[in-house]
Order: structure tokens, then C-alpha cells, then sequence
């Protein structure tokens, strides 16, 4: 039974439905969706007559177009229908929806859905997002175009193809696009962590997984504390190492602290050794001092060594280096004894001792420092960065402006960590 020509949801919604003598066997209410090859096709109608409703199969139907449909059912062989959660309804399940649209990182509605006849069945082939879909659910599309026209301008489709949307699912309150790798990975990691917190959770966390490692990464450090901890939860935990792994290890501390130990456990165990001490070195100190504010991932060299080849070492080094300010000089115990600027390295002769260049009057706190001094520090100083030194004078890490930025947000903004 071929569908003539193409039609919308909405023009058949209410449409009285015939016997092969022309009686009336209902008005249709929905249509039960199966998926197909290559897209979902029409299984069957739904139809309700006088409080009942009933279900008409495809093979059964006669007619399909926007002008008729007719049933080579009569009514007393109509098979009745009960709503099932198991089936998925085009309106039920699909109209109104939210879909997350990619291209603009932002959330559209399906506002109507397109048919095409495809072989012998009814297809989805898209669905309209524009404002053409809710005036033709209105009854008005006509106007609509006439109105557009005394303007000189057109009503415009605002079409998504059905190939763009993940397979879904009865009962969804989000439809997600299938968004091309290629697309995701331009995509700045806000933008994809909004992307991933307009659809469910478990939509949310299956996006997740099919991101490569470093573009997760970057989206997770962007989402809610709840979001994060939530989604690598329910990871295995071989795949949240590989996310955790691309972090640097204060964010990667901040996102395991809110997991159960027995999680963090799991995931540290899938971590390289180095890495994975380094993050535990951070779970060790409490979140609002600057051990749990600082980052063990800085450059610091022997000072006896000339700032030419401390040039040299810093471009094979820094790459590794999530931000790097400044420079720091250690004594010949290992311990801090100064640090150059970027832009003073670069202005200094190239034969000097880093010794010989480095301020070696510096601010440094203890691990136990409150957040509130390191913040007082930084400020008053105009620091873009705090070495954070041991009780012998050891640089254990740095605590960098935009890591105390977060303590002077209003508290509803604050992350909070649990020491491990």
C-alpha cells in the first residue's frame, strides 16, 4: 500500500479513518513507530472511536495520503488497543520534544514530522523544528506564506533529517542529534558540555563514552559536579581512567573526590603509577586549603643552568604543561630557590645562570594555607601564580589565578572536595 506523495503528522492528526464501504472507523490519534531500513517506518495507526481506541496494522490499510485514509479493515474486525510504554508514538513520544541541535549548541522542539512513502512503506524522514511546523499544527501554514508574502519574504523550513537523530526510544524527554565526530571536536568544550546537559542522563553518559578520551575530558571539566561524578559512576571504570588520564591531576582530583571510594579506587588502578600518585597527592589535602587548590604539574630547573638551555628543556617540557607563569629555580638541595618570568626569560641575556636572573625574593605558602590567605596573597601581590613549598623549603606544587578564581565565586558556584 504506497503513500502518495509526502505529507505531515499533523495532516493526518484527526483525520477520520474509512471502511471499504466508506464508514467511519475512527479518527486517528497516533501512529505506532518501528525502526526500519534505512529510516523508522509507520507500523500502524492509532485510532480512537467514542472513547475506545483501536489499532489499525500498515499491511491493513488501504489509502494513506493527506486527502483520504481507508482501511481494508471493517469495524467489528478491528483489533482494540490498549496504550503500551513499550511502543513508540509519534506523538506521544516524539512531538514537543526537545532536540539538542549541534550546529547551534542549542535546544529546538520537534514541532511536526515528515513522511515519504518509501517502497510499500511510510517513512520519518524528518523533523520540523520551524515556526511552519507549529502553524500547520494550527491549521494556519497558509496564512502564514500570505502574510510572509505581503512582507516579501517566505515562510522557511526549518527541517532535521531523521538521519541526524539518534535512534530513540519510547517515553524520552530529549531527543538527541547524531552529532559527526569531526563536528564534536570543533565544538568548544562549554559548548559540548551544554550539548551533553540538555538530554538525559543516560543519553548524557552514552555521548560521553563515544567521545575519544581528550574531547571527554575537556567536556567533563565544564559539567556540574553532579553531572561529573554522575556519569563516571556509571562508566566502567577502564574507560573513566582513560578520560581521567587527560586531565591535568588537580582537575582530575576535583572530579574524583566526589565519587565513592571504592570507584576512585577502581579508576586509579587503571591510571599509569606516576599519574596516578600524583592525583592521590592531591586527595590527601583538604579542598580549601592551597595543597587542595594547587596544581603538582609545574617547570622548575637546577639554577645553576644557563636560560639558554633552560629555553631548549622548556619547549620539550612545556607541551606536557596545562598553564605555565613562570619558571622555578632549585638549589643544589632541590629546593626553591626562585622563579623567572616568561617574559623576563625571554628578555635576559641567553648566557646567564638562572640563577643569576631569577626574583628570588618569593611569596610561597604552606600546603595548610588557608584559601582565603592565598587568595589575599595573589591579590595583593598581582601574582598570576603561587609556588606552594613544604615545611624544608621542597615546591610541592603552584596554586595558579584561575584555580583561586572559583573561591571568590558566589558558595552556590563552589565545587566541593572531599578529602580521600
Amino acid at each position: 500500500m504506497p503513500l502518495f506523495g509526502e505529507l505531515f503528522l499533523s495532516e493526518i492528526l484527526r483525520k477520520p479513518v474509512l471502511d471499504p464501504k466508506g464508514e467511519e472507523l475512527g479518527r486517528v490519534i497516533d501512529i505506532s513507530v518501528v525502526r526500519g531500513e534505512p529510516l523508522p517506518k509507520v507500523d500502524s495507526l492509532i485510532i480512537g472511536k467514542k472513547a475506545k481506541t483501536f489499532k489499525i496494522p500498515w499491511a491493513d490499510l488501504d489509502l494513506f495520503n493527506k486527502r483520504i485514509i481507508s482501511s481494508k479493515l471493517y469495524s467489528d474486525t478491528m483489533p482494540a488497543y490498549s496504550l503500551s510504554e513499550e511502543d513508540l508514538l509519534a506523538v506521544r513520544d516524539i512531538l514537543d520534544k526537545q532536540i539538542v541541535d549541534a550546529n547551534g549548541v542549542k535546544v529546538v522542539r520537534a514541532n511536526d514530522i515528515k513522511l515519504e512513502g518509501y517502497n510499500s512503506d511510510a517513512v520519518l524522514i524528518a523533523v520540523d523544528v520551524g515556526v511552519r511546523g507549529i502553524l500547520r499544527r494550527l491549521g494556519v501554514e497558509k496564512g502564514g506564506e500570505d502574510i510572509m508574502r505581503l512582507f516579501r519574504a517566505h515562510l522557511p523550513f526549518n527541517l532535521i533529517s531523521w538521519n541526524y537523530l539518534q535512534p530513540l526510544n519510547p517515553k524520552l524527554s530529549t531527543i538527541a542529534l547524531t552529532v559527526p565526530r569531526q563536528m564534536v571536536a570543533d565544538l568548544h568544550p562549554a559548548d559540548l558540555a551544554e550539548l551533553i546537559s540538555q538530554v538525559s542522563h543516560d543519553e548524557g553518559t552514552a555521548f560521553m563514552e563515544n567521545l575519544d578520551s581528550e574531547t571527554a575530558a575537556d567536556a567533563l571539566s565544564e559539567l556540574e559536579p553532579d553531572a561529573q561524578s554522575a556519569m563516571l559512576n556509571e562508566m566502567d571504570a577502564e574507560k573513566a581512567a582513560e578520560i581521567i588520564e587527560q586531565m591535568t591531576p588537580d582537575d582530575a582530583a576535583d572530579v574524583l573526590s566526589d565519587l565513592p571510594l571504592e570507584k576512585v579506587q577502581a579508576i586509579l588502578e587503571n591510571i599509569e603509577e606516576e599519574e596516578a600518585k600524583d592525583i592521590q597527592e592531591l586527595l590527601g589535602h583538604e579542598e580549601d586549603t592551597a595543597g587542595g587548590l594547587m596544581s603538582n604539574e609545574f617547570i622548575a630547573y637546577p639554577e645553576d643552568i644557563s636560560l639558554a638551555e633552560v629555553i631548549e628543556r622548556f619547549k620539550s617540557d612545556a607541551p606536557d604543561i596545562e598553564s605555565v607563569y613562570y619558571i622555578y629555580a632549585l638549589d643544589s638541595g632541590g629546593r626553591l630557590s626562585g622563579a623567572i618570568s616568561l617574559r623576563e626569560l625571554l628578555l635576559s641575556r641567553p648566557d646567564m645562570a638562572l640563577s643569576e636572573a631569577a626574583e628570588t625574593k618569593l611569596k610561597t605558602v604552606g600546603p595548610e594555607a588557608d584559601e582565603m590567605e592565598v587568595a589575599m596573597i595573589i591579590s595583593k601581590y598581582n601574582l598570576v601564580a603561587l609556588p606552594v613549598v613544604d615545611g624544608e623549603g621542597f615546591l610541592m606544587g603552584v596554586v595558579a589565578i584561575d584555580d583561586i578564581v572559583d573561591r571568590i565565586l558566589p558558595p552556590a558556584a563552589r565545587r566541593k572536595r572531599r578529602k580521600v
